[in-house]
């Protein structure tokens, strides 16, 4: 296990760059890559932590990475989260974008693109203990 770690904490590191390069990439540039890095840390969240069948992790993971329950988790860690983070999901949420999320509301997909931008952002400076910390928080409270 503590080789899985350590290629977690590669892949991270490896596009760590500094918090003001991070910043000039585009509000949808970010939630595209954080898109990406939710869904893997969640992924290996659950196949670190429990052994089932494929599909079985598919239906645990949507469950949570799915816009209407980011957006529940981004109205429970508001508070908490920092200045800089507060600006860069607040990008994210107020971002011109062309689609929607099948079973949300506009509103709810605005946030889920708001906290993939802070994760996409978080991402890029390579800050995998933040990432990890918002990670496990968001497993933590998901109700069914």
């Amino acid at each position: 296990m503590e080789n899985s770690t350590k290629l977690e904490e590669n892949l991270i590191n490896t596009a760590a760059m500094s918090d003001k390069d991070a910043y000039q990439y585009s509000p949808l540039a970010l939630a595209y890559i954080g898109d990406s890095a939710l869904d893997l840390l969640v992924k290996t969240y659950y196949v670190k932590n429990s052994n089932k069948q494929t599909y079985k992790y598919h239906k645990d993971v949507t469950a949570i990475v799915k816009a209407v329950n980011q957006a529940k988790f981004v109205d429970m860690i508001m508070d908490e989260l920092t200045e800089e983070e507060v600006d860069i999901y607040k990008r994210g949420r107020n971002a011109t974008t062309h689609s929607k999320a099948k079973n949300a509301t506009m509103s709810e997909y605005r946030k889920a693109t708001g906290l993939e931008a802070l994760f996409g952002y978080l991402y890029l400076k390579g800050d995998s203990t933040r990432m990890h910390f918002l990670v496990d928080k968001m497993i933590e409270n998901y109700t069914v």
